[in-house]
């Protein structure tokens, strides 16, 4: 038996999107046929113990507390960023300066000057970039965008989407980087920013907006004073009506203040012909109104999207058994890895640039209370 070329992986953070993306690599040649199989080579993290552990649990052969040497490594392809919004743009410029392949955790930074210069950075050095905007890769997501391409709905008209989450909703939780705008990024980067770019990837570029942001809990404990609070620098929901390039019509609202809801979003699309429909508490079943049926058959068809004729699932279990969450992040990079080392790579830190114009413009909106073009983000 014939082995597989090694992919060497750097990891930079071993967190939340650490455990992730590892889980992923490890998981990507049991579930699908590729050219190549990653090998976990070196993972990064501030706290020698923790990224230890981490690195053993994780199963990656190394660990570090300096992300430089995973940039520096010559024994080192690809490098994979899962630490705070903050640190992305710098780690990957350093990385694309060393001739390393780069992927960056959503969003790709916390402000369009940051993305654009590690977007200038992967161009120059010329290497493969990707952002981890992972939802795509659910099979009824991916199903979405397939029957909109199709025609499946007609000409859109509407797209709407709604990210509720409970993450800062106890007031006693402390000040860390997540409060903190220049490191943590806001609600609408850090939740938005996948809504954003599953709308511009189904519908095509969103050319103004008009938002409105909150924060309910203005002060936190600071732990570096007894006593002591800081101010919090990010909104806890934000809200925004959107206009299309295509025309199209749309509506987000992002937070995370909502009791109850750990991690719930949904999307709708409306069309001429018909209604799309997408609830994550639901993550394998995709709903459909088609304008054409029959009146006596008149609501919204339930689509299990588990048939090896929907995106991703002939990769998966046999059809009723399910993918879930982690399965978005090894089909993200099976995708990835499926073209190495030509590329090109999707979705791209241009593409990632593009969700952080609509950001920016979403945030001056929220500061001005106007209406933004999209287009004046970056220039002056």
């Amino acid at each position: 038996m014939t082995s597989l070329p090694k992919v060497r992986i750097g990891m930079v953070g071993y967190g939340g999107m650490g455990k992730a993306h590892s889980y992923a690599y490890r998981a990507l040649n049991t579930l699908r046929k590729l050219p190549v199989e990653p090998e976990l080579h070196i993972i990064s993290g501030r706290q020698q113990a923790g990224v230890e552990k981490a690195a053993t649990a994780y199963g990656f052969a190394r660990s570090t507390t300096d992300w430089r040497r995973i940039v520096e490594s010559p024994d080192v392809d690809i490098v994979d960023i899962c630490t705070p919004p903050g640190t992305h743009a710098e780690i990957a410029a350093a990385a694309a300066a060393n001739g390393k392949a780069v992927i960056s955790e959503k969003p790709l930074a916390t402000s369009y000057e940051e993305g654009r210069m590690a977007l200038d950075a992967v161009k120059k050095a010329r290497v493969l970039n990707a952002v981890g905007f992972n939802y795509r890769k659910l099979p009824a997501v991916s199903l979405m965008k397939r029957m909109i391409d199709e025609g499946k709905v007609g000409k859109v008209q509407l797209w709407r989407a709604i990210w509720m989450s409970d993450e800062f909703i106890d007031p006693s939780i402390p000040f860390d980087w997540r409060f903190e705008r220049k490191m943590g990024g806001t609600t609408i980067a850090d939740l938005g920013a996948h809504l954003i770019d599953m709308a511009q990837w189904m519908i095509g570029d969103i050319e103004e907006v008009s938002a409105q942001s909150e924060t309910f809990v203005r002060e936190r404990a600071d732990p570096a004073k007894s006593g002591g609070t800081r101010k919090v620098e990010v909104d806890d929901a934000s809200s925004a009506l959107v206009r299309f390039a295509s025309g199209a019509r749309g509506i987000m609202e992002m937070t995370r203040s909502c009791v109850r809801r750990p991690c719930d979003f949904t999307i709708e699309v409306n069309g001429t012909l018909g209604t799309l429909h997408f609830d994550y508490a639901r993550l394998n079943e995709l709903l459909y109104g088609d304008g054409s049926d029959a009146v006596e058959l008149y609501g919204m068809r339930r689509i299990r999207a588990e048939h090896i004729s929907h995106p991703y699932a002939a990769n998966w279990w046999a059809i009723g058994q399910g993918v879930g969450y982690g399965s978005s992040f090894v089909n993200h990079f099976g995708d990835l890895l499926e073209k190495w080392p030509q590329g090109p790579w999707d979705p791209d830190f241009a593409q990632g640039l593009k969700v952080q114009a609509v950001c920016d413009a979403m945030e001056q909106s929220a500061a001005s209370r106007q209406w933004v073009s999209v287009a004046s983000i970056g220039k002056g």
